[in-house]
């Protein structure tokens, strides 16, 4: 792999701003650094979810009762609800805050070495929204084709407004985990370490983030380690996070909001689709994890980190011929 990915501005910005450590420490201060954002994530949310129990009746007859059982349940129905989902989305833009100021502040990094160049940028983004609709409705296409998926139109819970919220916040929630994953910490191991094993290791990280996730499984292992390597490649090919940021946070819309399908195990009910996975071809729609648990996934980014490694060298092989 490691002729065919060249070492990107970003990694040879932040080579010349400080050395990098040992890949265990490296390690180490990636998951510090990702706890301190999942908690200052859960401390923003706080009000919001105070705001919405106090509105919620059930929950103040079953605190006035002291009925823990029912109390319980209440914060529970009331997590799962659309407007909570969204809020969790856009608190993730504190990782991306908190990220850029490590990166500039401990480690003295230009933000151009996360990736966040000014040349193009919004074409970069446009790229990666059409990618990642693309991809993701081609691992569909694959299942409705072989039968695993039924795909029916619904209006019942579809709403315009909500999905333009939920939209706005997968935006935020794809380009943070892009920010921590690949902007900082494959640069950061690639400060010391080859491209490749920057590229495995972050990817490996990614997949990592997952493994609470309801209804994971082995394959959705397998299957997110090939995205954070695939996302890996895009971001070292196009040497900006703005395409891959855009992909990932499409990715993600495009699964529960259009397709109606579980986001690696997580359901939400505005969606123009609603999916239903056959019984018995888990192996290939994902089953209870939703498609990123499945073969179909697996094709499409095997599929994707081919084109990333090797277009430039069909399309100078073509041009020679």
């Amino acid at each position: 792999m490691e002729t065919l990915l060249k070492t990107p501005k970003a990694v040879r910005q932040a080579r010349e701003s400080q050395k990098g450590l040992h890949w265990a420490l490296e390690i180490a201060v990636f998951f510090v650094l990702f706890i301190i954002c999942s908690v200052s994530e859960v401390l923003v949310m706080i009000p919001v979810e105070t705001a919405m129990l106090m509105g919620n009746q059930d929950y103040l007859d079953a605190a006035a009762a002291g009925d823990a059982e029912r109390i319980a349940e209440a914060i529970m129905a009331s997590s799962g609800k659309d407007l909570t989902v969204i809020m969790s989305l856009f608190a993730t833009g504190i990782m991306i805050l908190l990220v850029i100021l490590f990166c500039r502040l401990i480690q003295k990094r230009k933000i151009t070495s996360l990736g966040f160049v000014k040349k193009g940028w919004p074409m970069e983004y446009l790229k990666g929204i059409a990618a990642g609709f693309g991809l993701f409705s081609a691992a569909v296409l694959i299942c409705v084709l072989m039968g695993a998926i039924r795909l029916e139109y619904t209006s019942n819970t579809f709403s315009l407004p909500v999905f333009g919220l939920f939209t706005a916040g997968f935006m935020v929630q794809g380009m943070a985990e892009e920010v921590l994953c690949r902007g900082y910490f494959m640069v950061s191991l690639a400060r010391r370490y080859s491209i490749t094993a920057a590229v495995i290791v972050n990817a490996a990280a990614f997949a990592a983030l997952h493994l609470l996730n309801p209804g994971i499984s082995l394959l959705a292992v397998v299957n997110l380690t090939l995205f954070g390597i695939f996302a890996s490649v895009c971001f070292i090919k196009t040497e900006n996070i703005w395409l891959v940021g855009a992909l990932h946070s499409v990715w993600n819309l495009v699964q529960g909001n259009v397709y109606g399908i579980k986001v690696s195990g997580m359901e939400t009910s505005c969606t123009v689709f609603s999916s239903a996975m056959t019984e018995g071809m888990e192996l290939l729609n994902g089953g209870d994890f939703g498609l990123e648990g499945g073969l179909a996934v697996t094709i499409v980014f095997m599929a994707g980190i081919a084109f990333f490694l090797f277009y430039k060298k069909f399309k100078k092989d073509l041009a020679v011929e």
